[in-house]
């Protein structure tokens, strides 16, 4: 149950972190990529034990929509993750789930129970048996860590309180910090205290709004490992938040990436990310390059060559003889010295260093450009003329190709 504490700690913080309704990333394409498998906004197995249950969720602040038509649901033990940009509707989502917004309509249930319908009660937060983790922690400043910890738990015995206590600091190895006050901590510190004052309580469920963002980029990566952990081993279920897609790839059992108040697309990991629904969902989680092709028997020609048909996921044979773009990310392509031995060619026309890479972008002859990834040690010219090649492992997601003025491409 979510403690006073938290309660409090929530009508303050969460106050300054309400979304504009409206995503203002990567444009939204409404088409579906044909012939990619689907995933219904549902939970991953329709056998588990269903926690959280979002039916038709709505949402609005005076005109402007936020949330529409939400449906989700998340099985025990599941961690699954909200991701979009900034003002997508996901921080909204989680605060109508933890009771900190009313719906305009739609139904929340907790374990089957009703929690937020137009047509019954409204319960409040501090009854709906929610754990929150917050962006900016919320610790009690005047409370040592073990007193933070505690503090959801004044209704039981002390000596139950001081089991419990214990065991979350040993979970979260902070037994050595328990009379350190939060001004004493660092900030990964800082962030297992907010866990296990969370976790106290054993909450149906545990919710994360974006509790990585805080702290620098090394801790951030050795954090979400840690609090990936924590959650599995205590088999909590759990609901987060982010706009960061390596977090959420990382962390989570499946991921629902949101855009303009809706979900585009729900699934594991790797699933969403190698055969994306939507144009938005490929460019939303990583650098993505649409190539023009035509689809001709058993093979795809494309500005990057010949493609087998075989090494494109799920084309469906209504898609013969007609024109489709590949999604190509910047691994999936090799740029090579222009020696004449490679069928594409293109002019760098840009290279970014990433550190351990650099990113060319790469002009091809038909105008369209591409982005290619290489190591400091491999052979690419900075800028000039370069050879092309594909150089994929994997099946390649695809979407009927877009219209686009005075292209005559691929005609057939």
């Amino acid at each position: 149950m979510m403690s006073n504490s938290t309660q409090a700690a929530v009508e303050s913080k969460a106050e300054d972190r309400v979304d504009t309704g409206r995503g203002d990333g990567v444009a939204a394409s409404p088409e579906t990529a044909g012939g990619n498998a689907s995933a219904a906004d549902g939970p991953a197995d329709a056998d588990d034990d269903v926690v959280l249950e979002l039916d038709g969720l709505k949402k609005s602040y005076g005109s402007e929509t936020v949330v529409e038509g939400l449906s989700l649901s998340v099985s025990e033990g599941e961690i699954l993750t909200l991701l979009g940009p900034s003002g997508c509707g996901k921080t909204t989502t989680l605060r109508v789930i933890a009771g900190l917004e009313r719906p305009d309509g739609g139904v929340v249930r907790l374990n089957g129970r009703s929690v937020s319908d137009p047509g019954s009660a409204f319960v409040p937060p501090e009854e709906r048996g929610v754990g929150v983790v917050f962006q900016e922690f919320a610790l009690f400043p005047h409370l040592t860590a073990r007193e933070n910890v505690a503090f959801g738990l004044k209704d039981r015995p002390d000596d139950e309180v001081d089991a419990r206590v214990d065991e979350l600091l040993e979970l979260v190895d902070l037994v050595g910090q328990g009379d350190s006050y939060p001004d004493q901590l660092s900030g990964g510190q800082q962030q297992r205290v907010a866990l296990a004052r969370s976790l106290a309580p054993e909450p149906e469920i545990l919710l994360l709004d974006e509790p990585f963002s805080n702290l620098d980029v090394d801790l951030r990566v050795e954090m979400r490992e840690e609090v990936r952990e924590i959650i599995k081993e205590t088999g909590v279920t759990a609901v987060s938040v982010t706009h960061d897609q390596e977090e959420a790839l990382s962390i989570s059992d499946r991921v629902a990436v949101m855009n303009d108040g809706r979900i585009e697309q729900v699934g594991d990991p790797e699933g969403v990310f190698q055969h994306p629904e939507s144009r938005f969902v490929a460019a939303f989680l990583g650098y993505a390059s649409f190539v023009p092709g035509y689809v001709s028997g058993d093979s795809v020609e494309t500005d990057l060559g010949t493609v087998p048909r075989a090494q494109i996921h799920g084309l469906a044979p209504e898609y013969d003889h007609t024109k489709i773009d590949l999604l190509v990310r910047p691994d999936d392509v090799s740029a090579h010295p222009p020696d004449g031995e490679f069928e594409t060619c293109g002019e760098v026309v840009t290279r970014r260093y990433l550190g351990p890479t650099f990113l060319y972008e790469v002009e091809l002859e038909t105008g369209e450009s591409i982005q290619c990834m290489h190591n400091h040690d491999e052979n690419v010219p900075d800028s000039g003329p370069v050879g092309l090649e594909l150089a994929a492992d994997h099946e390649l997601a695809w979407f009927p190709r877009e219209q686009r003025p005075d292209d005559d491409r691929y005609s057939g």
